[in-house]
This record gives C-alpha cells, structure tokens and sequence, in this order.
C-alpha cells in the first residue's frame, strides 16, 4: 500500500501500456507515490517473452523495477519503497513504488466482477480512492477504452502519461518556416547585409520574430521573399537569402518543386551541412519522393555519401517479417512498396524501367532494412531514409538516430494523420518529439508540406474524407 502522507501529493496507478511506452515511467512522478498492481507485472512476464519489439521494454522495466526493489522485504514492496537515489536530472523523484497484490482482493472491494486485467486495474485504482480519500488516485493509462470505463466506474482521475508529451495539439507544431503577412521588408527597419562569395546574408533585429530557431524558413505573402535563419543571438539573427526565385529552381534527380513547400524540403535535403531532415504532410505531399530523389542525387551524382538505407517499422498490427520468404530486404519489400513506387516514378520515362531501377539500385546501394535489427548498427557515410516515423515512440526514434555515425544523414518522414499505433496519437507520437525537440539543432531543419500533389483525386480525399 503507498504511504500515508499528506493531500498535497498523488497516488499514480499505472496500467501496463505505461510501462511499455516508457519502460522508466514510475520515475516520472516526482514526489508522488506510484503503483503498480500484480496484474501488471503479469503481463509484463507475459510480454517479455514475445517474440514483438516491445518485448525488450517489458525486459528493460522489469530490471529496472528489480534494481530499486533487490532488498525490499515484501512488507516494504506493500507499503512503498522510496524512489529517492533514482532517476536522472533535477526532477529526481522523491515518492515511493508499491506492488499492489490485486489478486488477493475479497469479492467486496471489486466493483468489476469479471476477470480481465483492464477491470482487475480499474479495481485496484477504485478501491485505494475508498481507502486515501484524502488524496487524489489516478489510473494513467493511454488505452482509451479503459478510461472510459474507469470514469463510468466511478473514478474521479484519469489520465494518459503525457510526461513526453510537448504540446497540446497538433496545430501547434512547428511547420518549419514562417510566412509574414505582406511584403517582408516593409516590416523591417534596420538591416545590415554583407556577400559571402555567391551569398548573401542579412542580419535584422531578433524582435522581428523573437520566436525563430535555427534553420527556420522566412518568406513572405508576396512571394518576393525567402530566407533561412542561420544564427541568432538575444538582439539580432543573420538570414540567409536564398531568393524565391532561386528556391523554387532546386531540382534533383529530375524532379523540381511543384510548390514552395517542396523547395524548402529539397533545399535541406540537398543541405551537406544538415544532418537530420524531418518532413511531415499528408499522404501526397511528396515526402518520400524528394527523400528519394534527393538521396540518389547525393549518392550517385555528387558522391557525397556512400549507400542509401531504407527503413521502417513493421506495424504489430500485421504478420511479423520473419514468417515472409527471403532474405531481409526481401523480406522488407512489401513494406517498402512506397520507396520502389516513388523509384519507379522517377524512372518512369527510361527506356527500360525495371532495368533502371535495378542499375540504380546496385549503382547506389540501396539497401531495406527493418528497425528491429538497428540496434547494435553504427551506419557510416551513408543516408538513412525512415519511411512511416509517425508509427514510432520516442524511445524508438532514439535507438535509430543513435546509429548514425560520422558523416551520415537521416531523413525522417511520416504523416501524423495516420497512426497505426495502438497507444500513439498525433501529440504523442515520436515524430512530434522529435520536431518539438530538435528545431533548435543548428544540425536539423524541419519542414511541414500542406499540399497534396499526388492527384486531384487524392487531393479531393484529403480534403473531404
């Protein structure tokens, strides 16, 4: 049972998915105490023997558990073991972690009478709200079924684990430029420009926009203006004029940009100094086709890097790859349909098709590899193409980016509109970590493409579906 202590503090039950999720999550509530019922722990054994890639963060929760627990007597584990010497930062917790034996419950302190684990949870939530009615207890569960049916139960605090959580709503993630209203140079006062060879590169107050970061794109309702933030201090950034003109010209592997989104996407992509793109859009918008374009464009023509890696994950929903025929990248080809499509595409007036998707394909090494076997990797001098990022955690994203060496650059793409994920959604997938958190890494650039231009059917769906 978790301490008796004042109403200034919580008691968190924590539902399994939780844990899965974010396998240190029961040190994320700070002075709060935390529990965790038998039940729990049940389908984390269950779990952690599966053959799915959450099977290593059930492994990873249950040692850590096991670390803080070691030397606690199984009174200790009832009443609550202090959290304190745990954790990393300065939100270190100070509350404690119990085990919560829930099977052990007599038929009058369930308000569920069946069986399942979701109800024998909401029970154990239900019945410590009877016993501390002096604290809040909160079942914080990212299953919305299970909310649902807490609520209807009778508890007063439910909650989805939002610790990872860095905005409210989706609008209000970072699109990767900004537009001013009107003509951009009618808001400015002082400016001082100077050339760096073919450059140019003006540098205006910070009070133009005090909210700008690193490689934020500037343009402006005329058209006349587009710039790119290179660097700032507390009372002036430095804009680099790329020109609208100019920008919209970009081209690689044959495809120019069929709106400025696009260009601003090609412009990082082609960047050498840019180590991480994220594209974000609709289904349509042409991510996958400039991430491909651009990829062969840098491995093929300029020779800048060495090989093309193409991955994605393999959605839990589906049949695991291991019970497909071939090897791993034939293995990986139904999930890659998108990389071969948009190939296809850009080969689409050769000659011979087939024929030079496969020449290009050996001519640029172009390898499909599924994230599951990522760890462990060091990628060197190559591009990472990760197809579908939407469908990932945080925790993912980070095993994959962490693979990448020197001279490697990444390039994440996905449409949080489409979430396959059980327990994801728009504000807490990874891609939207990822965007929140990086957009002021001089290495990263970010762009959001709201046009579809696939078709005008595709565009009409987008729209009105």
């Amino acid at each position: 049972m978790p301490r008796k202590s004042n109403a200034d503090t919580r008691i968190y039950v924590l539902d399994t998915n939780i844990l899965l999720h974010e396998p240190l999550a029961f040190l994320s509530f700070k002075e709060n105490d935390v529990v965790v019922p038998m039940t729990v722990l049940e389908e984390l054994d269950y779990i952690k023997d599966s053959k799915k890639d959450v099977a290593r963060d059930a492994r990873v929760c249950i040692r850590a558990m096991e670390d803080l627990l070691r030397d606690a007597t199984p009174e200790d584990m009832l009443a609550g073991v202090p959290l304190s010497g745990f954790g990393a930062g300065d939100n270190r917790p100070t509350g404690t972690l119990s085990i919560y034996a829930d099977l052990n419950m007599t038929e009058s302190q369930q308000i569920f009478a069946s069986d399942e684990n979701d109800n024998r949870i909401i029970n154990v939530a239900l019945h410590l709200q009877t016993m501390f009615a002096s604290q809040e207890v909160v079942l914080v569960t990212k299953d919305i079924n299970m909310r649902l049916k807490a609520k209807g139960a009778g508890l007063a605090h439910v909650e989805d684990y939002r610790t990872d959580q860095l905005i409210s709503d989706i609008k209000y993630l970072t699109r990767g430029y900004h537009q001013f209203e009107g003509d951009f140079w009618e808001r400015v006062k002082s400016v001082d420009s100077r050339s760096e060879g073919r450059d140019t590169i003006h540098t205006v107050p910070r009070s133009l926009l005090p909210e700008a970061y690193i490689n934020e794109f500037l343009l402006d309702e005329s058209n006349q203006f587009a710039g790119l933030v290179e660097s700032m201090d507390s009372d002036q950034m430095e804009i680099l004029d790329l020109g609208y003109e100019r920008l919209m010209s970009r081209h690689a592997w044959g495809i120019n940009p069929k709106n400025i989104g696009q260009a601003m996407a090609l412009h990082s992509l082609l960047d050498p100094h840019i180590d991480l793109v994220i594209l974000t859009g609709p289904a349509g918008s042409g991510k996958t086709l400039l991430a491909l374009a651009a990829a062969l464009e840098m491995v093929v023509e300029r020779n800048m890097y060495d090989k093309i890696i193409v991955t994605r994950n393999t959605p839990e929903i589906a049949e695991s790859i291991g019970f497909l025929p071939g090897t791993e990248e034939e293995k990986m080809a139904p999930w890659l349909a998108a990389i071969t499509d948009s190939l296809e595409v850009l080969h689409k007036h050769d000659e011979n098709t087939k024929g030079s998707m496969s020449y290009i394909m050996e001519k640029a090494n172009i390898q499909f590899k599924s994230v599951n076997f990522m760890r462990g990797r060091s990628i060197q001098n190559s591009i990472v193409i990760l197809d579908e990022s939407q469908n990932l955690t945080a925790s993912q994203l980070k095993t994959i980016i962490t693979r990448c060496g020197e001279g490697t650059k990444l390039i994440c793409s996905g449409n949080l509109a489409q979430i396959d994920s059980n327990y994801l959604s728009a504000v807490t997938s990874g891609l939207t970590y990822l965007v929140e958190k990086f957009k002021d890494f001089s290495g990263s650039a970010t762009i959001n493409l709201d046009g579809v231009v696939r078709s005008r059917l595709a565009d009409f769906a987008e729209h009105h579906l």
